[in-house]
This record gives C-alpha cells, sequence and structure tokens, in this order.
C-alpha cells in the first residue's frame, strides 16, 4: 500500500468511561482490537496492552481520588503504519512530570512506580502533558514492524 504518510488518519476511536480499576481492561481490550486492524505482531499487541493499561490505570489510581471522574481515551490509525493513542484525565494533574516518569516513582507506597517507564519502553513515542489541577494528557505512537521493546536495550 502506498503513502505512508503520517497525517492520513485512516480510522479513529473514541472512549469515554469513568476511572474505574474494571475499566482498564475495558480500555486495553478495546485498544487492542483496534489495533489489530494494523499489521502488529500479537508481541506488539501486547507491549500496545501493557501502554494502555498503565496509562489508564494512572488515571484510575492518580487522576481523581474518591470523588471519581472520567478518563478519555482516543486512538487513530494514522498511515498505514502508526497507532496513534492518547489517554486523557481533568484530575488533579502531576507536579513534576519528569519525577513522574523516573523508575520506582510513586505517590503512592504500594505501587512500583514504573508505569510511564513500561509506556516509554513498549511505545516509540511517550509524551506526557500536565498541569496541577489540569489534569493530563498521554499521547503514545508505535510503528508497525518499530518493535520498540528490542531496540530500547
Amino acid at each position: 500500500m502506498s503513502g505512508h504518510s503520517e497525517g492520513v488518519i485512516r480510522n479513529t476511536l473514541a472512549m469515554e468511561f469513568r476511572a474505574l480499576p474494571e475499566n482498564v481492561a475495558v480500555a486495553r481490550v478495546a485498544i487492542a482490537t483496534f489495533a489489530s486492524q494494523m499489521n502488529f505482531t500479537l508481541g506488539e499487541v501486547e507491549e500496545i496492552k501493557v501502554a494502555v493499561s498503565e496509562a489508564v490505570s494512572n488515571v484510575v489510581l492518580h487522576a481523581y481520588g474518591e470523588e471519581g471522574g472520567v478518563v478519555r481515551v482516543r486512538a487513530e490509525i494514522r498511515g498505514a503504519e502508526t497507532l496513534y493513542v492518547e489517554v486523557s484525565d481533568v484530575g488533579r494533574g502531576i507536579e513534576d512530570v519528569e519525577a513522574a516518569k523516573e523508575a520506582t516513582f510513586s505517590t503512592l507506597p504500594d505501587h512500583m512506580g514504573l508505569g510511564f517507564v513500561f509506556m516509554e519502553s513498549f511505545m516509540d513515542t511517550l509524551d506526557v502533558s500536565s498541569a496541577p489541577g489540569k489534569g493530563t494528557v498521554v499521547t503514545m505512537t508505535k510503528t508497525v514492524g518499530s518493535n520498540a521493546a528490542a531496540s530500547a536495550d
């Protein structure tokens, strides 16, 4: 197929749901199913599932607290090869994004703090935009055949 332009959006998926633990699996399965329209290997789809799970779990665990809130997940197939995923919330935001991306950083005592590390190693790109009180937007891309985890060594 010709025309591998990043700019051409071939398909989109958008979901909005409550920030509940049971909805992490909903997002993971929906994005994996969406990504399966592309030529990803089963291993690449597994990496996408982990990255999406971590991004949505971060919203469930950190964004809202007891009052709860909404998670928005948007995905696009760009060109023939690239999956774009955006996970966003309007919760409490992240004070220091760079610190939050460090391995073992967590604001919760019983958590390993590896969410962003997994997202970064399993996807080709990771961008985290956040401000206290303004929410967080996590965007990730993965290109068919890029094998992000293998090239992360």
